[in-house]
């Protein structure tokens, strides 16, 4: 009885020569991304290397995201709502990413993070300016978050850039006027540098677009689709806030945040006010 070796022979034109030829460790750098994760807790602990990856991985996909708005805001200001809408599609599939990867932060035990968390002195989740730019990409601006970045010149700048721009939310309304919705003008003329906040005659012309899907249907699925982005930032900010109770408890935050109260007051924020406040009156 004969058995085969398991394994898999390597095909002849497979290339193995890499002295002279990019590899993929080359062209992604992989050298450098994978030196980039220094444990600074001594004795150095063994649970840091996930506090340090799960951080560095998000703040990879939300470079991404950033990416991927920036384009959809474009798309929208030349009336390319079908490209919008693929942008708008793979950011959900990367919230889902950042959502479920909670669940391996999750797996570090009080004990565990008490261990090392002192060494973090006060390095914390909300000094990071790519989620801040997202945010304000979205419509939750807040011009009193730019001092803790004032000695990141690099970021400042490009969250100041992008707190007096227009919102994706606010372009899409530009776009829906430019297809003869009724827009509210003043909508066009306010402070773009500020949050959104709801406008009750905006909510009317959405109840217009959701009771006539049928002769509206571009703009109705666009609205849906970003009521399931708003959802599904909802639902990182929640599984934020229970992976750190899980975590730490009821403790302040390593930045000086009161730690889980104040993870528990952004789900009180939202980016599309009017998107939700028109189920109520659907159908009155």
């Amino acid at each position: 009885m004969t058995i085969e070796a398991n394994t898999r022979t390597i095909e002849s034109d497979v290339v193995t020569d890499f002295s002279k030829k990019m590899s993929y460790g080359s062209y992604l750098h992989l050298d450098e991304l994978l030196s980039a994760q220094v444990t600074i807790s001594q004795p150095v602990h063994h649970d840091e290397m996930l506090f340090i990856i799960q951080h560095q991985t998000s703040e990879l996909w939300l470079k991404l995201v950033l990416h991927e708005l920036r384009t959809v805001r474009e798309s929208l200001m030349r009336d390319d709502l079908g490209f919008a809408l693929k942008g708008i599609a793979r950011v959900k599939h990367i919230q889902k990413s950042l959502t479920e990867q909670w669940s391996v932060l999750a797996t570090l035990t009080p004990t565990e993070y008490s261990q090392f968390r002192d060494s973090l002195g006060n390095a914390s989740g909300f000094q990071s300016y790519q989620y801040r730019a997202v945010e304000f990409m979205l419509g939750n601006k807040n011009a009193g978050m730019l001092p803790v970045f004032a000695s990141n010149p690099e970021a400042h700048e490009m969250l100041e850039t992008i707190l007096n721009q227009t919102s994706i939310y606010e372009e899409f309304l530009r776009f829906m006027a430019r297809q003869g919705f009724a827009i509210p003008e003043r909508i066009f003329e306010r402070d773009v540098s500020t949050s959104w906040t709801l406008d009750e005659d905006l909510v009317l012309v959405f109840k217009e677009v959701y009771e006539n899907a049928d002769t509206n249907w571009q703009v109705y699925e666009a609205c849906e689709e970003l009521v399931d982005l708003e959802d599904n930032f909802q639902l990182w900010r929640f599984r934020h806030l229970k992976t750190v109770t899980r975590i730490i408890g009821m403790k302040r935050g390593t930045g000086g945040s009161s730690g889980a109260a104040f993870l528990q007051k952004a789900l009180e924020l939202t980016f599309f006010p009017e998107l939700f406040a028109v189920r109520t009156i659907i159908g009155r």
